[in-house]
């Protein structure tokens, strides 16, 4: 009698992805270079924890390189973040489907391929909005990545035919709305592929960051997705996650509400505010709008804003504790001796943090000035010496 491989057996049985387990409407951290490294991070996940979190964005190429082992500080994060999607990029097949394989060793709840960074750097490798013109390319790169995630833990093998089904595979990507217009056919490309969550950064790669992100179009892509998907159940649809000028977990729920995503991602609004999404529990506790996979209610607009009021009520001296933790971190994971980041990246933070009151500007060119964890310590413990109440 010939043995069977229980093993090989074993691995073909599907398993849904955290998406599937998520709660609507849901609030997440974008992956953004320089700014959600490890360090950032940690401070959400202490004192206001999103749904998800992304790493910053990776090159693909690089990763698989031989010198990729400097790369993988990008990559670092703990238990304490998950669900945890690290983000890649890239316009090569082959890079992306051994660079997943390293991300599922590396133990990640998702892999997110980036379809949408309109630098010219990352455009120049085919990456990011490059593949928006190159849909055949961004399809080979979307299938690469499900099977190196799939065959990236020797137990964890999955059918071909079940690749092809998102729910099985947490490959995502986020997108913008087209290239030099707003381009509903590769929204609608996209959402053929049954990924498990597509992010939309609602503006074309020619508006950059320039003009108002186009959240009115929303309804006609949620439209889409439900006409296309029409055969699944609705908590097995592609979650579909805007993005784009939202500065307050007020304003994230609002756009729940009136446009009919699924979750929200915020990135430039998190700034200076690692406690951004700590009322995400408190909503989800109010009577009007309730956690349930698949539904949104609209909330009490009234007991939403005294909720999340209170999360932005940081004193100066409270905001400058947290800011000095940031430092002290950011320096001993990344500076000194090890040298992996300069200490300048430090400072687009100051400028979030050090603001809202009185007094800041001064202060802010003080720690424009600064090197060091030791240089900001001495001049922040001066200025509350002598300028905090």
């Amino acid at each position: 009698m010939r043995r069977i491989n229980k093993r090989k057996t074993a691995g073909t049985r599907t398993k849904k992805s955290f998406w599937t387990k998520l709660p609507r409407p849901f609030f997440v951290l974008a992956p953004m270079a320089n700014v959600t490294d490890c360090v950032f991070r940690g401070l959400f996940a202490k004192y206001g924890k999103p749904d998800v979190t992304w790493t910053e964005f990776v090159s693909a190429d690089g990763l698989v390189s031989a010198g990729g082992k400097r790369l993988l500080i990008d990559l670092k994060y703990s238990p304490k973040e998950r669900p945890i999607v690290a983000q890649l990029f890239t316009g090569h097949p082959d890079k992306m489907f051994e660079a997943a394989r390293l991300i599922r060793k590396l133990k990640f709840d998702g892999l997110d391929i980036n379809m949408g960074c309109p630098d010219r750097a990352v455009e120049k490798q085919g990456g990011g909005s490059a593949l928006i013109k190159s849909p055949r390319v961004a399809i080979e790169v979307l299938n690469a990545a499900r099977r190196g995630w799939a065959y990236g833990s020797a137990s964890a093998l999955i059918s071909e035919n079940n690749l092809k089904d998102g729910m099985n595979v947490p490959v995502s990507v986020k997108t913008r709305l087209g290239y030099n217009q707003v381009d509903f056919g590769w929204i609608r490309l996209l959402l053929e592929q049954n990924l498990p969550a597509l992010t939309v950064h609602l503006r074309t790669r020619k508006e950059m960051s320039d003009v108002p992100a186009h959240w009115e179009v929303m309804p006609e892509i949620v439209k889409m997705r439900d006409e296309i998907q029409n055969d699944r159940p609705v908590s097995e649809r592609t979650l579909i996650i805007g993005n784009g000028d939202v500065g307050s977990l007020e304003e994230a729920v609002e756009k729940t509400v009136k446009y009919g995503c699924d979750g929200v991602m915020i990135g430039r609004g998190i700034f200076g505010k690692p406690w951004f999404f700590e009322e995400i529990g408190q909503i989800r506790k109010m009577r009007h709008l309730k956690s349930h996979i698949g539904h949104v209610v609209r909330p009490n607009q009234y007991i939403l804003k005294d909720i999340l009021n209170q999360t932005d009520d940081r004193t100066p001296r409270e905001r400058l504790k947290i800011m000095l933790e940031h430092a002290r971190l950011f320096d001993k994971e990344f500076c000194g001796r090890k040298r992996v980041k300069n200490f300048a990246v430090m400072k687009k933070h100051f400028k979030a943090y050090v603001s809202g009151w009185d007094g800041t500007k001064e202060l802010r060119a003080e720690l424009m000035e600064t090197e060091n964890y030791r240089e900001v310590k001495k001049i922040v413990e001066n200025y509350i010496r002598n300028r905090v109440d």
